[in-house]
């Protein structure tokens, strides 16, 4: 498969994509607090091995390596998230100054170096204060949430332009308090569907917040998004695929384009939302920008005794897998590419996260060669530059991962990395798919050269 560089702009954004908690460690260091995923993952049995990000790829001590690693590649952009318990410890203030002198110096050393900065406000680590008082399920923490954007916003907003208030709002929302898969932990419809309505909230606050503290501010949302297929063309199955839909996506994005919570799901969770006057139109404030995180479509069937959705996600078999067992589908990409487009009005577009999970062989010389992933990477570009080409606004692409890191549940035996880290001795090692992207962004700027 061949990627259509000239379906892409100019000034496209080449960037890889991390989060604070997967890379940083440092966990107690400078007045960080802890994050619910601190709780979670040394709570025994919730991580693979037992596995926590204490340590994790040290980037707190390492971060200037790892921007020289994304000047090897390359890369004009880095998405990054900033860890709201380093910031602001006790979740509603005081703001503390060391660590907002951490993100400074990484943002000024990135920009000296050529790389945009894409800032990611929450990545799931809600400071362990605010989820004692409650979290996500209660009203106070949206508020609280837009209080740390304010804050951030008006310290970095000077150097920052382009901001995202959540990633994966549905990560939060049903693993963390449905699945119970994810920190919090919990298994609550109730707690779920709250949480979904706050994060939200708090994502349409925030947008007021960022844009208040600095004017000029581009700010996104990033959602983790599938196209999803019926296992059969049975009526069950075809209403279970329209409900996945709805737990999947339309849940996530009817609300922020001011179309409110989906009626059909509404009925589906059967859990009164806390609305008060005035919150859908904070949660559909205008936005610059939507980001797309994809990995995997997903086939599903009927199942009127599990969980809601009551849909159960299906292996179909003959299909090539990544070592996630994540069914590999580039089309996917394209299809919600344009679906952003054509449905919601998107008026620009970024691939936020997009990557595969591999088992690793690191030969003798220390180097990874990884032709599934660099296979990956190629054919997801090229639906990428296809959904471009057919009038898509997609405006940047963001590997996931810059690095291998603590991969939430599944610890550290999952690797996405364009960049092997061993994690005994911290040592960093360029893999063939990071050498690949490195091709490609290279080819892409050749072309742009001659054009001009």
């Amino acid at each position: 498969m061949t990627i259509d560089f000239a379906a892409l702009p100019h000034d496209f954004l080449w960037g890889t994509a991390t989060s604070a908690y997967q890379i940083e460690g440092a966990v107690a260091e400078d007045g960080r607090s802890p994050s619910i995923w601190d709780t979670f993952s040394h709570t025994p049995g919730k991580i693979t091995g037992d596995d926590h990000a204490d340590i994790a790829c040290d980037h707190y001590h390492r971060w200037r390596e790892d921007i020289a690693l994304m000047r090897r590649l390359g890369t004009n952009a880095y998405r990054m998230s900033i860890a709201w318990p380093r910031v602001m410890p006790g979740g509603d203030g005081p703001a503390n100054p060391k660590g907002l002198a951490f993100y400074d110096e990484l943002i000024d050393t990135l920009l000296a170096a050529g790389i945009t900065p894409s800032v990611t406000l929450y990545h799931w680590d809600l400071p362990q204060v605010l989820q004692d008082r409650g979290g996500w399920p209660e009203r106070d923490t949206a508020e609280h949430f837009a209080a740390y954007a304010s804050v951030v916003a008006a310290r970095l907003g000077d150097r920052v332009s382009q901001w995202t208030t959540l990633n994966e709002p549905l990560c939060s929302a049903w693993i963390g308090h449905l699945e119970g898969t994810m920190a919090p932990g919990l298994t609550d419809l109730t707690a779920a569907v709250r949480a979904s309505y706050h994060l939200l909230l708090g994502h349409g606050l925030a947008v007021q917040a960022i844009r208040a503290a600095a004017p000029g501010a581009e700010v996104g949302i990033v959602n983790n998004l599938s196209t999803v297929h019926p296992a059969s063309d049975r009526p069950e199955d075809l209403a279970a695929a329209r409900r996945m839909d709805g737990h999947t996506n339309r849940w996530w994005l009817d609300p922020v384009h001011g179309r409110g919570f989906p009626a059909d799901m509404r009925e589906v969770y059967g859990v009164e939302l806390p609305e008060r006057a005035g919150d859908l139109e904070a949660i559909a404030a205008p936005l610059d920008w939507l980001g797309l995180n994809y990995y995997f479509p997903a086939t599903v069937t009927d199942d009127p005794r599990g969980p809601a959705p009551y849909a159960r996600s299906v292996r179909r078999d003959g299909v090539p897998r990544t070592g996630m067992d994540w069914e590999v589908d580039p089309s996917g990409i394209e299809a919600l590419l344009l679906r952003l487009t054509d449905e919601y009005g998107a008026r620009r577009l970024y691939v936020t996260e997009n990557g595969s999970a591999y088992p690793d062989v690191v030969r003798p010389d220390g180097t990874v060669d990884d032709p599934e992933r660099q296979a990956y990477l190629t054919g997801h570009l090229a639906a990428c530059a296809s959904a471009a080409r057919k009038g898509a606004p997609l405006a940047g692409y963001f590997a996931w991962s810059l690095l291998d890191n603590f991969e939430w549940a599944y610890g550290y035996d999952k690797r996405f990395g364009l960049v092997h880290v061993d994690y005994r001795t911290q040592t960093r090692t360029i893999k063939g798919t990071g050498r690949h992207y490195a091709d490609i962004i290279r080819r892409h700027r050749e072309g742009v050269a001659r054009a001009a």
